[in-house]
C-alpha cells in the first residue's frame, strides 16, 4: 500500500512522524523546500508536549511519482480546486482522498474526484510549524482525537482509520456532518478569535470579553446546526450541542463558566489562520467562520459574531490592524 499525507506543515509533519514511528511507510509532502530538505536529512522533530525525531520520507510535489491507495490532504482549502485536480493523477482508481481540512470542504472534493474516493476527518489537537523539520504538537497527548468519516461510499475508510490510529483514537462518524460541525463550531469560536486577538485558544477562554464573544459564536453555530437539521456530534465525549446551547439566564452562566474547563487541553493551541497572518499569507476565515455565515443566510439565522469575526479578519490581513487583544473592543456594538 502506498500512502501520502499532502502538505505536511504542522499538523502533518506531526501525524506522519507518528504514523512513521509506528512502522508504517508513508511519504510526506510539502512545497518548502527548506522543510522538505530537513526532513530528508535529520527527519521530523516534533516538540511541545512531546519530545521525539522520527526519520520521515519525504517529497517534495515534483519528486512524485507513483499513485497513491490513500492520499491524505492537509493543505489550506484557498487552493483546493488547483490542489486536487493535481492530486487525482496520483491516487488510485480505488483510492480515497481524505480531507483534514478545517470547514466543509468535502462536496467541491468529491466533484472532482468524485463522492466514493472522498473521506473526511475533524481532527481535536493542534500543531504549530516551526520549520525546516520541526512541529511542535500544542494539544495534551490524551486529546488526540479523530473523527472520521466517509462522503460515498468509503473507499479505504478501514485503512486510513488504522493509519489514524498510529496517533490516537478514532471515532468513525456515522453522521458525520454533524462531527464536521462540531468541530467548525470550535474553529469558529477559538480559531477565529485567536486570530483576532493574537492570542492562544486558553487565553481567548480566559478574558472574560472574548470569553462572551466566543460564547455568543458557538450559540450562533448551534442555532444554524439546528435550522439546517443538523446532529452536531459530541467532542470528546462532551455534548457540546447540550453544554453550549440556552435560552435561560442560568443555563448561559453555566456555559459561559464552562468554556475555560473545555479548552484546558487545548490551552496552548494558536489558530493556524493566525499563523497564516503572521507569514504575510491569507486564512481561511472564509472557510471557517464563513461558512457559519453562509449556512445562516440560508437558513434565516442571524449570524452577527461570525460576520464579524470574518469582517475584522478581513480587516487584519489588508494591514488596518494587528492581531492584538483589544481588537475585542470591535465587538462592543453586539455585546
Amino acid at each position: 500500500m502506498k500512502y501520502a499525507i499532502y502538505g505536511a506543515g504542522a499538523l502533518g509533519t506531526v501525524l506522519g512522524a507518528y504514523i512513521a514511528k509506528a512502522g508504517v511507510e508513508i511519504d510526506l509532502i510539502n512545497r518548502n523546500e527548506k522543510h522538505v530538505a530537513a526532513l530528508k536529512e535529520k527527519g521530523a522533530k516534533i516538540v511541545g508536549k512531546v519530545n521525539f525525531t522520527q526519520k520521515v520520507n519525504a517529497l517534495l510535489p515534483s519528486e512524485m511519482k507513483e499513485k497513491y491507495d490513500v492520499i491524505v490532504l492537509m493543505t489550506k482549502q484557498r487552493q483546493n480546486g488547483e490542489i486536487v485536480n493535481f492530486l487525482k493523477d496520483y491516487l488510485k482508481e480505488d483510492g480515497a482522498l481524505c480531507t483534514c481540512q478545517n470547514g466543509l470542504p468535502e462536496p467541491k472534493i468529491a466533484g472532482i474526484i468524485g463522492a466514493d474516493r472522498t473521506l473526511g476527518c475533524a481532527i481535536a489537537w493542534g500543531a504549530t510549524f516551526h520549520g525546516e523539520g520541526v512541529a511542535e504538537l500544542t494539544s495534551d497527548p490524551s486529546a488526540l482525537t479523530f473523527s472520521l468519516g466517509a462522503y460515498g461510499k468509503g473507499n479505504r475508510i478501514e485503512e486510513v482509520k488504522k493509519l489514524f490510529e498510529c496517533m490516537g483514537t478514532v471515532t468513525v462518524e456515522k453522521n458525520f456532518i454533524g462531527a464536521r460541525w462540531s468541530k467548525l463550531l470550535i474553529n469558529s469560536a477559538f480559531s477565529g478569535l485567536s486570530t483576532v486577538t493574537g492570542a492562544t485558544f486558553g487565553e481567548v477562554a480566559k478574558n472574560k470579553a472574548t470569553r462572551k464573544a466566543a460564547q455568543r459564536i458557538i450559540k450562533e453555530c448551534i442555532d444554524v446546526a439546528k435550522a439546517a437539521g443538523i446532529a452536531v456530534e459530541p467532542v470528546q465525549g462532551h455534548n457540546i450541542a447540550k453544554l453550549f446551547d440556552y435560552k435561560g439566564a442560568f443555563k448561559k452562566a453555566v456555559s459561559f463558566a464552562l468554556i475555560p474547563v473545555a479548552m484546558k487541553k487545548h490551552a496552548l493551541l494558536i489558530s493556524s489562520m493566525l499563523q497564516d497572518i503572521r507569514h504575510g499569507r491569507k486564512c481561511e476565515i472564509d472557510f471557517i467562520n464563513g461558512t457559519v455565515s453562509e449556512y445562516g443566510a440560508k437558513y434565516g439565522v442571524k449570524t452577527p459574531f461570525n460576520d464579524k469575526v470574518v469582517s475584522v479578519v478581513h480587516a487584519i490581513e489588508e494591514g488596518k490592524y494587528p492581531p492584538q487583544m483589544k481588537n475585542i473592543a470591535l465587538f462592543d456594538d453586539l455585546l
